[in-house]
Order: C-alpha cells, then structure tokens, then sequence
C-alpha cells in the first residue's frame, strides 16, 4: 500500500510527496479549504482547519473550565505547562510526563534516551511507521539511530516477525494505530504477545500513540492499561484532541528527567507555552471522552458509505479496515484520484456538504484510489440516510469528472 499522491488534507505536520500534476492539486486544495469553511454539513471539522478568530474564541471560553487564569503563565515550563504534565502521567498511569512542541521530537529524544541505556542503537518498527514516511530521515540524521523495518505489511508486526527478526535491536517502536495503514490497530493479545516477544529478545518497547486516545473502544481497556505494556509512550495533542499542537513523552520518571536535558538540547524547551498548554487540557476536558462516541459512530458512517455506493452502482469499493478500528478509516474506489478529487471538491462547492474533507491518493494497483474519512461532533448528526444520499450526489458528480454523463 503506497502513499505517493495528493494528500493536501493532511494534519498539519504530515510530509507530502511531489509528482506530476501537482499544480492541478494545489489549486484543488485551495478550493477544498475555501468550501470546507463554508460548509453547513461535514463529518469533522477539526479546529485547525478553522480561522484564527475560531481558535483564539475556543480559549476565551474554554480556558476558565480548565485551569485557573489569574495564575502566573509558565516560563520555560511549570505553571500550566506542568499541570498538563501531570494531567498525563494520571491518565496513562506512568511516574512522569514531558511536555514537547513536537511530536517529533519527542519521540526522537525517548528512542536516543532507550538507545543510550540498552547500549543499542537499532530501532525496531514498521516500514510505514511515522518516522519512515513523515520525517525525512531524521533518526538517523538527527538521532543517530539505526532503524529497521520488521515488516512492511498493512499491519502492525506479529510476534513472530519480532522474535524471528535476524538482528539485535534495542527498541521495538509501535504505532497505534498505524495510520498510513488504514488508522489499524492488532488485537489486545496480539499487542501484548509482539511486547512479550520484544521483552524476550531484551528490547525495551515505545508506543508511538499520537492517537492512542480513541484506542480504547477496539482494544476495549483504558488508557492506563495500554500505556502499561510499554515502556515509554508518546501522545499527540492535536490529531484527535482538537488542541493547538503539542505532544508529551510519558513513562519512568528518570528516563523523563533524562529526556528533559534532551529537549533543551533539540531546542524544545519554549519561553511560554500556555496557549497550547491550555488548548491540549480543553482536548482533555471536552474531546477526550467524545471519542468513544466518535468510535462507534465511525462504524455507522463506514456501513452507511458500503451500502451507499452499492446502491450506486459501483463496482467494488472498500473500506479498510471492514470495521473501523478508531474513528478514522480509509476509503477505497476504482477511480483516478484527480476525477474523485474534483468530485469531492464540486459536492462541497455546491452542496454544502462535505463527504470527504481529505484529498485522494493513489495506491495499491492501477486505477484504486483511496482517501481517509474522520468522524468527529458534526458527523454525529449524520443518520445513515444521510451518508446514502450524500454518496448519490458525489457519484453522480464524479461521473461527470470522469467524462461521463451527469445525473443529479
């Protein structure tokens, strides 16, 4: 499964991929922004894609819910910055948490912090683990890390890969949910078996789990138990918390001391962050328990958009994975990415309804192309009925970008 087109929906962050027609795709992108913004109906609207008066008006009225305001704001962390720290080792039950600017960082500091303690500088993970396809090289490059890829499969590593793989590592790195994958996450005893498998081979483990948050419906524990297996864990706070940016690296509270001398180091350690310190404890108060909500909708919508295209007559669509494991899954049509693009985008223009807020990607073989669909608040009022309608009018409209005849 390749990632190599358009993704001009991507968070903020996510690393695109240059190639023909790119101009096309930009223009595209720019008219997808313009009626995302003025749509009536959608199945998320996260803040980032808002204005600038919309995220400073979410401070103004959700800030006083969640930390006291007369207190002095945080320089080079404490104060609120601390709060949020704490906020975090509670929920995922570990000694300590950092807080860092990026997610990126983050997790280069916990893989070169474990690379000093076990005296191995070999990173075991995915082939379309997050530092693979969005970083540029830059745990070797920055980190001086060695990684290696266990597996290349839409799936995260079994534990028989982890125990039969033929060379030593000194950290097994696990996404989850693997996004680029399809947002896919293993079974509770899957994951615990591929932990074990590393523990026997001396390896300490690293969840990377930028959207751990809403893995609890599928892996059906709380965030305590599955930040438990590992031995450190890095969480997001804008990807499904909604907040400005921000991450955290929990676990032992000296590999966190350590990792704060890091930070300084990468030069994360930032004069005042309040704004998106604030912003991440909003996440925690108001997304946080929505997202099982958003989970379980998720499933409705993924049915909704099967039966919708039946109904269309098209001739093989998929949604991966069958049952969505979070509240994000892919799409997947035998269509070019552009006609489906301009599909999408003429829908939003003209409707007000935006069915897919992402771009459209090619992969797999010739002629598939798949997008990633996100159920948040807004796509809670979506009944079924509603999906089903709304995939009518885009097939409609992408026959027509397709050079067949339109039909409303």
């Amino acid at each position: 499964m390749t990632n190599t087109a358009e993704r001009d929906g991507e968070e903020p962050g996510e690393e695109r991929r240059e190639e023909p027609g790119e101009e096309r795709r930009e223009e595209l992108g720019k008219r997808r922004t313009a009626a995302f913004r003025a749509a009536e109906r959608t199945l998320s609207r996260p803040g980032f894609r808002g204005s600038l008066r919309d995220r400073l008006a979410l401070l103004h009225e959700a800030a006083p819910e969640v930390y006291d305001l007369d207190e002095p704001p945080d320089v080079y962390g404490g104060g609120v910055v601390a709060a949020l720290e704490d906020r975090v080792a509670g929920l995922l039950g570990t000694e300590a948490a950092a807080f860092f600017p990026t997610g990126t960082m983050a997790q280069q500091v916990a893989l070169r912090c474990w690379a000093g303690r076990t005296g191995n500088p070999t990173v075991a993970l995915h082939a379309l683990a997050h530092p693979e396809v969005h970083e540029r090289g830059a745990l070797s490059a920055v980190a001086g890390l060695r990684p290696v890829r266990v597996t290349g499969e839409p799936r995260l590593p079994t534990a028989d890969e982890v125990r039969a793989f033929e060379e030593p590592f000194g950290t097994l790195m696990l996404e989850l949910p693997l996004r680029d994958a399809g947002f896919v996450l293993p079974s509770w005893e899957e994951l615990t078996d591929v932990v074990d498998a590393a523990r026997e081979r001396d390896a300490v483990v690293h969840f990377d789990g930028a959207r751990l948050w809403e893995s609890t419906v599928h892996f059906g524990r709380s965030l305590e138990e599955i930040a438990g297996l590992a031995d450190s864990v890095y969480v997001s706070f804008y990807k499904s918390l909604d907040g400005f940016g921000g991450a955290a690296l929990a676990g032992p509270r000296t590999l966190v001391e350590e990792a704060r001398a890091w930070r300084h180091r990468y030069g994360g350690t930032v004069f005042q962050q309040f704004p998106t310190a604030l912003s991440a404890l909003v996440g925690l108060e108001r997304e946080l328990p929505r997202l099982p909500d958003y989970v379980a909708h998720a499933r409705v919508v993924a049915e909704a958009l099967r039966e919708g295209f039946a109904e269309a007559g098209v001739p093989w669509v998929r949604v991966h994975p069958q049952t969505p494991h979070t509240h994000e899954f892919q799409l997947w049509l035998p269509y070019d990415a552009d006609d489906l693009a301009e599909a999408a985008v003429r829908q939003a223009e003209e409707t007000k309804t935006v069915l897919f807020a992402s771009g459209w990607s090619r992969g797999g073989p010739p002629g598939l192309s798949f997008t990633e669909v996100t159920v948040r608040a807004d796509g809670l009022r979506w009944t079924p009925q509603d999906v089903r309608a709304a995939v009518g009018d885009f097939m409609a409209r992408l026959r027509e970008a397709a050079g067949q005849p339109f039909k409303a």
